[in-house]
């Protein structure tokens, strides 16, 4: 099992934009601290524990790296920002083959159950049950460029202002980076006066339905590509239920899937 899967968890193209990444190891002249391990090895018993969905007690032998070596690495990467970079690492490279749609951007959430930690609150479509709720902005073509964290209670609008000011100054085929998507579609949730003045004054042309006006079902040629972006994240079985303490744990993990769904089509464009 142990080479084999590896490879498909974690191939070389992958590992050549994680590897620059990393945080430099240093050893000390006096002796002690956190011994090297192997990156690649732990990176992908990270990968796996967020696509088997598996508690790190349970992560298999094979890959060479202890359970407890494995959280130690993983929350270090959190705190030193490591997902978000490799998750711009992968958008730059496909802005710089124009794969990365401008045209509109679309917002939504979805909730998963939270059995504790901090990020969390009474979920009101699911019997007052805790949980936590995911906010994701992704491209025209379903790309996810940014994403957030709050509890189930939070109101999806509020997620919208800080996903725009999110969205990382990514490469272009040509030209400078960009960051700012030509119009932005979100279902009546998001509306507000505020909220499309705010919008129009950076140069983004607001498209979302006006409440007791406009049925969301009009975005519905547009919404698929949104809860399809979603549908990707969710295929990562530790997302399903949030077991995480810590919510930027979580959040790592939601920021590493976005990361592999956006290396998913780059791969698809150098086969």
């Amino acid at each position: 099992m142990g080479v084999g899967l590896s490879q498909r968890l974690v191939p070389d193209e992958l590992w050549s934009l994680v590897a620059p990444l990393l945080p430099s190891f240093a050893s000390r002249p006096q002796g002690g601290g956190t011994a090297p391990v192997d990156e690649r090895a732990v990176f992908t018993a990270v990968v796996y524990v967020l696509t088997s969905g598996c508690a790190w007690r349970h992560l298999p032998e094979t890959f060479g790296v202890s359970p407890a070596t494995a959280h130690r690495r993983f929350s270090a990467w959190t705190k030193d920002g490591l997902w978000r970079r490799l998750h711009q690492a992968v958008l730059d490279e496909l802005g710089a083959r124009g794969e990365v749609d401008w045209t509109s951007a679309i917002v939504d959430a979805a909730s998963v159950r939270a059995k504790k930690g901090s990020l969390t609150g009474r979920n009101p479509v699911d019997r007052g049950k805790k949980g936590s709720k995911l906010h994701v902005l992704a491209a025209a073509q379903g790309l996810p460029l940014t994403l957030g964290v709050s509890g189930a209670n939070v109101h999806d609008s509020q997620a919208l202002l800080p996903l725009v000011l999110g969205i990382p100054a990514i490469r272009s085929r040509r030209g400078p980076r960009r960051r700012r998507p030509g119009r932005l579609r979100a279902d009546k949730a998001y509306h507000s006066a505020d909220r499309l003045k705010w919008l129009r004054e950076r140069g983004i042309v607001p498209r979302i339905a006006r409440p007791g006006i406009e049925s969301s079902e009009r975005l519905g040629r547009h919404r698929w590509k949104i809860e399809r972006s979603i549908s990707w994240l969710f295929g990562y079985r530790r997302l399903t239920v949030r077991y995480e303490r810590k919510g930027s744990h979580f959040l790592a993990f939601l920021g590493l899937a976005a990361a592999l769904t956006c290396y998913k089509k780059l791969a698809k464009l150098t086969t």
